[in-house]
């Protein structure tokens, strides 16, 4: 069955279970993508058009840049979302939505990307793999968050998107490893959730077994280091989405990666810059954790930043027409297992199919507040 990803900053691509490497990445070159079943309400409204949030903003332009001063949902366990967490998330000022909006105060559009979009709290992306910034880049933003919850991105692992329209990263593991060091200085000591590199297991097929092994080996030790520096830091790994590898697959790759350890592993992420329905994603993470072991408290967060409409018939997956906005980010979802519906990748940063890999694209943004 062929299966899909689209990816962060740029377009996502999608692996294929049981095909060679070499086949996976010619198949998402040409951007093949599967479908999903669709299940209503997505949105958070019960099928219609999601209304007007409070809370954060993401990123795919510039960085944050340095300060300058310093300056179970039923049963959360230490370390996870408390009762009075769900609209704690950070929105961040510096997002490229919201710097469109300052500068097109005029522009017919902004009402709706304002209200509908900007107005909500999306992830933070760090992507620049140079490690001498990186410290006072994400201090920026955990500073300013003060007691609202920062959800960042950690993507720099070295072969980045396996070469696709995101690649980069840093040029080896022992620069990885400087660089995951001096994020994790930045953190402070309050509630954080780390989205740790996105697509680094599920599209390790790419890699020979060594490099493979030596990627999950850089990240259990990213886990680890992240967690030591802010024991009250939430990071989650990659877990592919409910069209690509099947859940036993995606956590036997995701154990060897660290993942099923508390010392470096809250859980997994699933559907980041993908389409996938919420409830498709829930079932998915679920059988994903079953199979992955580790303590009962691992949980999963979910982007449902683009799955209003879930994902298109025909696979496209690059900045599709007739998407939504979907489920308003929160840390309190009500489900099973569940920590967070996240906006991961900010509705409205192009694939690359409406502008430039990353860049914002207001009538994309426009398309999708209007569903």
């Amino acid at each position: 069955m062929g299966e899909t990803r689209a990816r962060g900053r740029g377009g996502r691509r999608r692996g294929l279970g049981g095909v060679t490497a070499t086949a996976a990445l010619l198949v998402a070159a040409i951007g093949v993508l599967a479908g999903a079943v669709r299940v209503a309400g997505d949105d958070g409204t019960g099928g219609g058009r999601s209304g007007t949030g409070a809370v954060e903003g993401s990123r795919s332009g510039s960085e944050p840049s340095g300060p300058a001063s310093s300056a179970r949902p039923s049963r959360p366990p230490p370390g996870r979302p408390g009762s009075g967490a769900a609209d704690r998330l950070y929105r961040y000022e510096g997002a490229q939505v919201v710097a469109w909006l300052r500068a097109h105060p005029d522009d017919p559009r902004r009402s709706l990307i304002a209200s509908r979009i900007a107005a909500r709290p999306a992830a933070v992306w760090f992507t620049d793999p140079r490690p001498w910034a990186i410290t006072a880049r994400v201090r920026a933003v955990t500073s300013r968050a003060g007691d609202r919850v920062p959800v960042l991105v950690a993507y720099a692992i070295p072969n980045r998107d396996c070469g696709g329209p995101s690649r980069g990263g840093a040029s080896h593991l022992a620069a990885y490893a400087r660089w995951i060091e001096r994020f994790a200085a930045g953190l402070g000591s309050r509630e954080v959730v780390v989205i740790l590199e996105p697509d680094a297991v599920a599209l390790a097929d790419c890699l020979s077994p060594g490099e493979r092994s030596r990627r999950f080996a850089a990240l259990a030790r990213a886990g680890r280091v992240l967690k030591r520096a802010d024991p009250a830091a939430r990071v989650y790994y990659d877990g592919g989405h409910s069209g690509w590898h099947r859940a036993e697959r995606q956590a036997a790759a995701l154990r060897r990666a660290g993942a099923a350890s508390p010392a470096a592993s809250d859980g997994v992420f699933t559907n980041v810059s993908n389409f996938h329905r919420t409830a498709t994603e829930a079932a998915y993470a679920r059988r994903v954790l079953a199979a992955l072991g580790g303590p009962r408290g691992l949980g999963a967060v979910i982007d449902t930043s683009r799955n209003g409409n879930g994902a298109p018939a025909h696979g496209q997956w690059c900045d599709p027409a007739g998407r939504r906005v979907g489920r308003p980010p929160t840390l309190r979802t009500g489900a099973a297992r569940i920590d967070a519906y996240l906006w991961v990748k900010l509705p409205g940063e192009s694939d690359g199919c409406r502008g430039r890999p990353g860049t914002f694209s207001p009538a994309y943004a426009y398309d999708l507040a209007r569903g």
